[in-house]
């Protein structure tokens, strides 16, 4: 069965609140955002910066509920600063079948990283075959 990598879940413009070189690495988020946006712990993400266009990958891990955190740990802490508004996406990969019926939340948040709006993308029609 052929699979796909498809893209379930999005905080959209968030605002990083540390970044912590001395941490052994991952991205810690609230996880208020995090179930928001469908993201589990340990998930694999990808983090795109606004102020600089620096793609990174790192895994997620939960910080304090309510608390807004977004914090790049470890190398990536270089590259992203508090302040900066970043992209989050969190994908899977699913069977072709699965991933044509997928909905992907995409999460807006205010200037304190407190969600104000989720939207719900469905998938239109992905081919099945090549």
């Amino acid at each position: 069965m052929m699979s796909i990598t498809v893209c379930t879940g999005k905080l959209h413009r968030v605002h990083v609140t540390d970044a912590n070189l001395n941490y052994e690495g991952s991205i810690t988020i609230d996880p208020v955002l995090m179930k928001a946006a469908g993201i589990m712990d340990f998930q694999l993400l990808h983090i795109n910066s606004m102020a600089n266009a620096v793609h990174w990958e790192t895994y997620a891990i939960p910080g304090k509920s309510g608390s807004g955190e977004i914090c790049l740990n470890g190398c990536p802490a270089r590259l992203f600063q508090p302040g900066d508004q970043v992209i989050i996406l969190s994908l899977e990969q699913l069977p072709r079948e699965e991933a044509a019926k997928i909905e992907q939340k995409v999460v807006y948040v205010d200037a304190k990283n407190k969600p104000v709006k989720t939207v719900i993308k469905k998938a239109s029609k992905i081919p099945l075959h090549r």
